[in-house]
């Protein structure tokens, strides 16, 4: 398989990243987006920036010299919308400024926190110009001329109208690096007690197959090699088929997505153990471009909590899916995500959580305390853990997970994986790629290399990451020119 392109780098959880800058035809101002949160979050940036660029604008690395400064926000994190108003006061010190300049910068809030608290944000901060959920950034060229005619009037857009969006979206023209988002699903029906994605991102929505595997072909001529199928419930996906006949599942959608010439590898997250259908546990078997890692939510380990949480399995329903999935996949490596200290929950639940950890074992996990979301049914239980205890069992919960991460990644010494080399390392002469298992590998290897995948022998297994040397009779065998070194992996 083929692997060109341009090197990316993603984020994660409470942590954000700028856009890497993006060309457009006639550039004349300056676009800079910070992104919270998960990588649908990601993937709606970069859209952004894809419906400003014929208004031309092109992206930048820092606000301070941005003539548009949009935030991109998650309501997941604790205290998400406070972070969201200190940033904005640091914007506006810079919009005054530039304003006594001669100049203006335009400020926008996006995403699920001006989904939730869109009027809440025009009334604190009245000097953001554009406020809009994560169903409405199709709409940003009409809401930057709205904005510079409303006379330091605030535009909100936080209509529901996912089918629109991507309707209206403009096709990928950027170059991406050889690891791509592709969001095929958006929204949820499950309503989490805790969660409040039902309501800042609204109801399931599946894209048409047709739609999903055209922008896989364009991510591909853009240079990319490895996507991500991203949606907040995305094994929930059931998309028209482009014959027109019944609606596909993923597991169907993935195979199709691998006949694509140049796919190497596919993932896909966040997904809901009750939509881990048999047809797609089976493409973990029978898809050797579906990478052997899936992320797949628990939350808790209690049957008691798992109901309080509104969840719909218990922790035995959880059980036979992880065996199902290893029997297909034996080499298949899980991680997942944990609440802990969720009202009411007692030291027999966490045990249950420490219980289940222990059974499953996990590459990697998240896991945090219970925080309160407005709007959401646990917002409202009377019955809260204190913070004293949430902190001591987080404390367990994550030594217990880092313990099983450290041994995986130990159990990698001496093993040959293929990596998809992204980005240079710390010093001259390292690049850092990513294994089947995304674990981030470090190595020695030349810049003709980057973009490409190679096999290493792993020498190293730290607690967050691999070390490893190229493997000479396994690494790159040939090249074709395609504009970028490329190489085919045996």
């Amino acid at each position: 398989m083929t692997c060109p392109g341009l090197g990316r780098q993603t984020v994660a959880d409470d942590r954000f990243r700028p856009h890497q800058p993006k060309v457009c035809a006639s550039v004349t101002k300056r676009l800079f987006i910070k992104t919270y949160g998960c990588q649908m979050n990601v993937y709606d940036s970069e859209r952004m920036a894809d419906i400003l660029a014929p208004l031309g604008y092109a992206e930048t690395t820092s606000p301070d010299d941005a003539d548009m400064v949009i935030l991109n926000t998650c309501h997941i994190r604790e205290k998400a919308a406070e972070k969201v108003f200190s940033e904005l006061g640091r914007l506006r010190k810079l919009k005054d400024r530039r304003r006594t300049d001669g100049g203006d910068m335009v400020i926008g809030v996006a995403g699920c926190v001006a989904q939730a608290e869109g009027e809440e944000i025009a009334r604190r901060a009245p000097y953001v110009d554009i406020v809009f959920g994560p169903q409405s950034y199709q709409h940003l060229p009409e809401m930057v001329t709205r904005a510079a005619r409303a006379g330091g009037q605030t535009v909100l857009e936080t209509d529901f109208d996912v089918e629109d969006k991507f309707d209206r979206l403009p096709e990928v023209a950027t170059k991406n690096g050889p690891a791509a988002f592709l969001t095929i699903q958006e929204g949820c029906d499950k309503f989490c007690a805790f969660c409040v994605v039902p309501y800042t991102r609204g109801a399931e929505f599946s894209r048409p197959a047709s739609d999903i595997l055209a922008e896989a072909r364009r991510l591909v001529a853009a240079g990319s090699c490895e996507i991500t199928l991203l949606g907040q419930n995305v094994n929930a996906w059931h998309g028209a088929a482009p014959d027109g006949g019944a609606e596909w599942a993923l597991g169907r959608l993935i195979r199709e997505l691998a006949e694509i010439d140049g796919i190497a590898r596919i993932r896909y997250t966040t997904s809901h153990p009750l939509e881990m259908t048999a047809d797609l546990i089976a493409a973990h078997a029978e898809v050797p471009a579906l990478m052997p890692y899936l992320h797949l939510p628990v939350q808790s380990g209690s049957d008691r909590i798992l109901g309080a949480m509104n969840r719909r399995h218990d922790r035995e329903t959880y059980f036979r899916i992880v065996d199902k999935l290893r029997d297909a996949r034996p080499d298949i490596a899980l991680s997942s995500d944990f609440i802990v200290g969720f009202p009411g929950e007692t030291d027999r639940d966490f045990a249950d959580t420490l219980n289940l950890v222990t059974r499953v074992t996990y590459a990697q996990a998240y896991s945090f305390k219970y925080s309160p979301r407005p709007g959401t049914p646990a917002a409202v239980e009377t019955v809260q853990v204190e913070e004293a205890v949430k902190d001591e069992r987080l404390q367990s919960l994550q030594a217990l997970i880092n313990a099983q991460q450290a041994a995986f990644n130990a159990d990698m010494v001496g093993r040959t994986l293929p990596v998809l080399l992204e980005r240079a390392g710390r010093h001259a002469g390292q690049l850092v790629g990513r294994s089947p298992y995304m674990q981030s590998v470090h190595l020695d290897a030349p810049e003709s290399l980057r973009n490409q995948i190679v096999e290493v022998t792993i020498d190293q297994g730290r607690a967050n990451s691999l070390s490893g040397r190229l493997t000479t009779e396994h690494g790159p065998v040939a090249k074709q020119d395609t504009g970028t070194n490329v190489a085919h992996v045996a």
